[in-house]
């Protein structure tokens, strides 16, 4: 395989000392993007290397269009850098630019960075001259009649083109259009347009031939004229794959990922915060630590509303979780504040003890700002059901909801934009601009690695935190950078808090190396054949593994009753880690106890509330499994049903020794749900569940 194209222009920069490609741009890129914008050396780099490409590059083909491919990192700025080459290439002459991507929602977001000199995330001069013209920005439904003074521009999603262009209707976009003029075709996420090269060899040469589907389509546009170029951009494109990286040996043209971009300071820092807490005690977290975000900016005069999201597992999740936060913030009280509080400052207390960790615990820190800046627990409350009201939500889950609030979501940072909490499944892992998202709270705990690599959830989830990593722009002085990092050599600033991501999840490590290694290779997907096998694989090992156990009459089984259920109780425990940086084994875990008693020793009365959450202690119910049983009294009393049963506590040592009352449900809720589990199990002869592990 030839030296790659990308590794060949970094020895041609080595050659010619820093700044090289920068040298290559043309003036009028810069004079007519928007003040400030482009001043960024990668993008400047990014500009000159296709500058020089295009002019000098000696092993580009000849008579032939060109494609390439930009790959850089989510948050960059790859908008800026297509802008940057609409402008370029209007100097050279060409005026035609078809862009498209997989979504909707992204052409959204692209007509406010290119149409709309109104909006906030319009990326172009208020008036654009080039060679002593005015030139405007238009978009256009089709090529037929176009100015030949203006940048023409025609959006559509990957399946709306190939659609168009099989069904041609008039006045609509046809394979002629692309036959008479040269154009350039801009693809954006452009990791979507190669279903068919990932499938290489599958392809028969008849389907080769027909190239009927999105690649073929754009393929075949592609190669209607010798001068057309096809520009691609993406975060993720699969390199690791042999025929993607077969592909663009020769088209990658620019490569920045994720690490240089966070190495140079243009990113958040990113921390994983996990809590052996419940999802709403963790969002509640998050909360605090989103209010202490916008205090520390109201202290420092900067006009900067921190917004939060939480990522659901289904639809359904998101809706009730959404109703759970509105009725919890409604209902909130200053002792559930005051818990935090203290859980916090106990942790702050305990980590002192561990050399080179951080000596105080954010959100402990959060509680003291707010006594030093005098609020009270009253009043932050208030601050919170008011700056959280559910008015001042956000839910973006169904195709409905995210295209009819798609310019809400992307404009979060403007003033007269009120919402501080975004609630979504994956609708915002491609195609959102934010800048001020500062905590994302996973509000499920699975996880998907296949042979220690990370899975197709954990990967999504690495690029929604790529999204949230973009640097939140502010200084305290003219000498600072606005756009980069400020306080690297400074963690103790108060403000650094105002530099970093949070991504808050269970208490979970194996999900954490999890979504390290997947910040390492995001991008790469596990092929899906072997996903296959290994579920069929562990199908096969589970029916083998399978037990049949007889029926029992009267009483439970002798298993069920001579097993110790184990139960860990919450203990609110919270460790930090950059998500970014190696993970390190034997954390800074809490120091628990373990002491073993019998459930009924929780009482009677726990027992019986507990029973009236779980449908199968109804009496009628037992009665079904236990014919000879007589009344729930006796089901609780009885050495035949739960009085021997056994229950191994692991807790903080207070925890496990005092038990308030809610501490006291909590046990006899998990040990009651494994327990009807198993009993279920066992009469329909399956395999009994792990008693080893109990949902929490």
């Amino acid at each position: 395989m030839m030296q790659p194209l990308h590794t060949l222009l970094d020895e041609v920069a080595a050659v010619h000392g820093a700044g090289f490609y920068k040298d290559q741009v043309p003036a009028a890129v810069y004079q007519n993007l928007r003040s400030r914008f482009g001043q960024r050396d990668y993008q400047a780099e990014a500009w000159g290397r296709f500058v020089w490409y295009l002019n000098e590059y000696p092993g580009k083909p000849v008579q032939a269009p060109l494609q390439l491919l930009f790959h850089m990192a989510t948050g960059s700025g790859k908008t800026l850098v297509m802008a940057g080459l609409l402008l370029y290439l209007y100097e050279q002459g060409y005026r035609n630019f078809l862009f498209f991507v997989n979504s909707s929602n992204i052409i959204e977001k692209t007509r406010e960075n290119f149409l709309n000199p109104a909006s906030s995330k319009y990326l172009f001069a208020d008036s654009i001259a080039i060679q002593g013209r005015q030139v405007r920005i238009r978009e256009v439904d089709n090529f037929q009649g176009t100015s030949p003074d203006d940048i023409n521009l025609v959006f559509s999603t990957i399946q709306g083109l190939h659609s168009r262009l099989q069904t041609p209707r008039e006045n609509s976009l046809t394979f002629e259009d692309f036959e008479a003029q040269k154009l350039v075709l801009i693809s954006d996420e452009a990791h979507h347009i190669n279903a068919e090269t990932k499938k290489g060899s599958e392809l028969s040469a008849e389907e080769k031939e027909e190239m009927i589907s999105w690649e073929g389509t754009v393929h075949k546009l592609f190669q209607a004229h010798p001068g057309n170029l096809l520009l691609e951009f993406t975060a993720t494109a699969d390199l690791a794959h042999p025929e993607i990286a077969r592909k663009y040996n020769q088209k990658l043209l620019f490569d920045y990922p994720l690490r240089q971009f966070r190495k140079e300071g243009y990113s958040k820092e990113v921390k994983v915060l996990q809590s052996d807490l419940p999802a709403f005690e963790r969002a509640l977290q998050a909360v605090v630590l989103s209010q202490y975000r916008r205090k520390l900016f109201e202290k420092h005069r900067k006009a900067i509303k921190p917004v939060l999201l939480f990522k659901s597992k289904t639809i359904k999740d998101s809706h009730a979780f959404f109703g759970e936060f509105v009725q919890g913030i409604r209902s909130l009280k200053p002792d559930k504040l005051e818990r935090l509080k203290s859980n916090a400052a106990r942790q702050a207390g305990e980590r002192q003890q561990f050399p080179g960790k951080e000596s105080s615990h954010t959100l402990h820190r959060a509680f003291l700002f707010f006594e030093q800046q005098g609020i009270k627990m009253e009043n932050l409350v208030a601050e919170l059901q008011d700056d959280f009201s559910e008015e001042k939500l956000i839910s973006v889950n169904s195709k409905e909801e995210s295209e009819q609030k798609q310019l809400a979501i992307n404009s979060l940072e403007e003033e007269r934009n009120a919402y501080r909490a975004v609630f979504a499944v994956d609708k915002l892992n491609e195609g959102w601009d934010v800048l001020n998202l500062f905590d994302i709270v996973r509000l499920y705990d699975t996880h998907d690695a296949k042979n220690g690599k990370p899975g197709k959830t954990t990967m999504s989830e690495a690029q929604l935190i790529g999204r949230g990593a973009r640097y939140c722009p502010f200084r305290l002085s003219d000498i600072q950078p606005l756009d980069k990092r400020k306080f690297d050599e400074d963690i103790a600033h108060e403000l650094r808090v105002c530099e970093e991501l949070y991504y808050h999840s269970a208490y979970n490590p194996h999900y954490v190396q999890e979504l390290h290694t997947a910040m390492e290779e995001i991008g790469i997907k596990a092929k899906e054949s072997d996903e296959r096998k290994q579920r069929a694989a562990k199908r096969t090992s589970a029916d083998r593994e399978e037990q049949v156990y007889e029926e029992q009459q009267t009483g439970l089984s002798p298993i069920l009753k001579q097993q110790v259920y184990p139960v860990s109780l919450p203990t609110g425990f919270q460790a930090t880690a950059h998500v970014l940086d190696p993970v390190v084994s034997g954390a800074d875990v809490p120091e628990t106890e373990t002491r073993v008693y019998l459930l009924t020793d929780l009482g009677e009365r726990i027992l019986r509330k507990a029973f009236s959450r779980l449908s199968f202690y109804q009496f009628d119910n037992l009665q079904r499994y236990f014919p000879a049983l007589t009344s729930v009294s006796e089901f609780i009393s009885s050495a035949d049903y739960l009085a021997d049963i056994q229950v191994e506590v692991t807790g903080l040592s207070e925890q496990v020794t005092q038990r308030s009352p809610e501490e006291k449900l909590y046990l006899a809720r998990q040990v009651l749900d494994v327990l009807s589990r198993a009993i279920t199990a066992e009469r329909a002869g399956r395999k009994l569940p792990e008693f080893s592990y109990l949902p929490s």
